[in-house]
């Protein structure tokens, strides 16, 4: 089983390997030719430099002209191949880098989720400059591999016998790289693994400091364990691949003086005349650094094959994907949303260890346009989910999405997603603003002014000059990004969950019914159940399903007018400042 594995592998990494090289094969064959031509020229150089060690008296111009000449397309030969070696190499990476990014950017929502941040960081880091790292070193090899062809040619013409004797010598050196080359790949296959470990410790002494900080137990762990064990393992596996590495070519360079010294042995028994004998010693001495060169270069490619697999595997994982998202051709709606539906949509995770697989549903749920849509549960009951589902994030394992009564066509999806203005829970903020109109950012610094952030960062030229602010002033800035989309529905998950009580309040007495007033149908997750009673209807949630939809009118709320009363009675500064909400041009579909 283990070897149909690696035949597929290797099938699978050949495929790969053509599909990326196959748009340079221009280049590549003008490299290949001038490479040989190159190599050729510097065997032709060693036979005219012991033809003139044989000389008698002084050297005949002609050999000098000759030997010129040669230095000169074996400079230029060699040159055009380094480059071209060198071109080829940098736009592989280059491809690998788009066509993975890609990938990830087409990918399924969930796929992403699912397979790990850290895995796929290291794809993009580790795995990526390995692959970097061997194809500039293309240059080497390529000259090399083309001088130890011309050498080899050289010396069969000085010596069939002598030739013979070498091979020998060859042959065992192949051997004994073969059976390194196995070793090496298990060391390397080894540290791609603790690399990946490492990865996720380098993530968890980032995004985890403060917490480690705190807990004295978790930081010795992390540090001691985790992250300095895979470092050790990384550096273990590389001593082990490079103790191996060291021992091959130091075995090859002694064959290489073994196969010397039994020519100079047995020359007079195999009755090869001096002439010969001399300028197959010269090759061989001067054969040692290209074969010694492309030698080193077994670990590199051992590590960017493995690498490649890593890299294919990713590639795998997202196969399934919505290719038309980095094209024009997806398919536009027609005319303006008035309702979405989810009819028994059922969606499931993956069972974790030892516990049941979470589902959300069957649900029944349409959204009305210009509605305001609370969605409401504990923690875990599948909010975020079927928020996702709505948004046509997740597609359903079974049921049906619907806009405006009709099955979403995937044609549709990315032209029907354009609609939707979303902050989640777990967001990311860009710092660039992507507006349909550039009038709209000059309106950008005054949203910052009302929301109270326009001292710490402005607008300018197109971005926001920081994003380097706290959790809650970050969340208002993803509010600016959202308003100034302008698309129809706007969805918030618990946006007022790290906002300060003015804030909160301000959000869902005045923003949410301005931009109701102004037609946004309004999708809010929330765990504020003193504010439920601005909603038209509430959804709640347990376990994955929905298990009550009310009218905003059955729940009580405290003093929704917007002002906050203070204890003596007073309204508050912050308050009576108020927070008004500009305008919006009604939002429209494009394609």
């Amino acid at each position: 089983m283990d070897s149909i594995s690696d035949q597929a592998t290797e099938q699978h990494f050949s495929r790969e390997l053509f599909r990326l090289l196959r748009p340079f094969w221009r280049i590549m064959l003008l490299a290949t030719l001038m490479g040989l031509v190159g190599g050729g020229s510097t065997a032709w150089l060693l036979a005219t430099i012991n033809a003139g060690l044989h000389v008698v008296g002084d050297i005949p111009y002609k050999l000098i002209e000759t030997f010129v000449a040669l230095c000169l397309v074996s400079l230029i030969g060699n040159m055009i191949a380094g480059v071209g070696n060198v071109t080829i190499g940098q736009r592989v990476v280059a491809t690998l880098r788009k066509d993975i990014s890609a990938r990830i950017i087409c990918a399924p929502i969930a796929a992403i989720e699912r397979f790990s941040i850290h895995r796929i960081l290291a794809t993009l880091n580790n795995d990526v400059d390995t692959v970097s790292v061997f194809t500039f070193n293309f240059p080497v090899y390529g000259v090399s591999f083309a001088i130890i062809t011309g050498c080899v040619a050289y010396m069969l013409m000085l010596s069939p016998l002598l030739f013979a004797i070498a091979a020998v010598a060859i042959v065992i050196g192949l051997l004994i790289n073969q059976y390194s080359s196995r070793r090496w790949r298990r060391y390397y296959e080894g540290v791609r693994g603790a690399q990946d470990e490492l990865q996720k410790q380098y993530r968890a002494i980032t995004e985890g400091a403060k917490e480690l900080r705190l807990s004295r137990e978790r930081r010795f762990r992390v540090y001691s364990s985790h992250l300095s064990g895979a470092a050790d393992e990384v550096a273990n596996l590389k001593i082990h691949a490079m103790r191996l590495f060291y021992a091959t070519n130091v075995t090859g360079a002694t064959l290489f003086f073994l196969v010397i010294g039994l020519i100079l042995l047995l020359r007079t028994r195999l009755g090869v005349s001096t002439e010969a004998v001399s300028g197959f010693v010269v090759v061989l001495l001067y054969v040692r650094g290209p074969v010694e060169q492309l030698a080193s270069g077994v670990p590199a490619f051992s590590q960017a094959r493995i690498a490649f697999q890593r890299i294919a595997e990713l590639a795998g994982r997202f196969q399934n994907r919505e290719a038309f998202l980095l094209s024009d051709t997806s398919v536009p709606l027609q005319g303006e949303i008035r309702s979405i539906e989810l009819n028994a949509v059922r969606y499931s995770f993956p069972a974790a260890a030892g516990k049941d697989p979470f589902q959300l549903g069957p649900v029944d749920l349409e959204v009305h346009r210009g509605e305001m849509l609370f969605v409401v549960g504990e923690n875990g009951s599948g909010k975020t989910t079927l928020i996702k589902l709505l948004l046509g994030l997740y597609t359903p394992e079974s049921g049906t999405l619907l806009v405006d009564g009709q099955p979403l066509d995937v044609r549709h999806a990315d032209a029907y997603r354009q609609n939707f203005s979303a902050i989640f829970s777990d967001y990311y903020l860009f710092d660039e603003l992507v507006v349909r109109d550039e009038t709209l950012l000059e309106r950008a610094n005054e949203y910052m002014e009302q929301l109270e952030i326009a001292h710490k960062v402005h607008v300018a030229d197109g971005r926001f000059s920081t994003i380097d602010l706290s959790s809650g002033q970050r969340k208002r800035l993803a509010l600016v990004q959202a308003m100034l989309e302008q698309r129809p529905v706007m969805m918030f998950d618990e946006w007022a969950a790290d906002q300060d009580p003015t804030f909160r309040r301000l959000f869902y007495t005045q923003f949410l019914p301005e931009l109701k007033r102004q037609g946004k149908t309004l999708i809010v997750v929330s765990h504020d159940d003193r504010f439920f009673g601005m909603a038209d209807r509430v959804v709640r949630l347990e376990h994955g399903k929905i298990v009550e939809i009310s009218t905003g009118a059955a729940f009580r709320y405290v003093d929704v007018s917007g002002s906050l009363k203070e204890d003596d009675g007073r309204v508050s500064g912050a308050a009576t400042s108020g927070l008004a909400v500009p305008e919006f041009h009604e939002g429209r579909r494009t394609a």
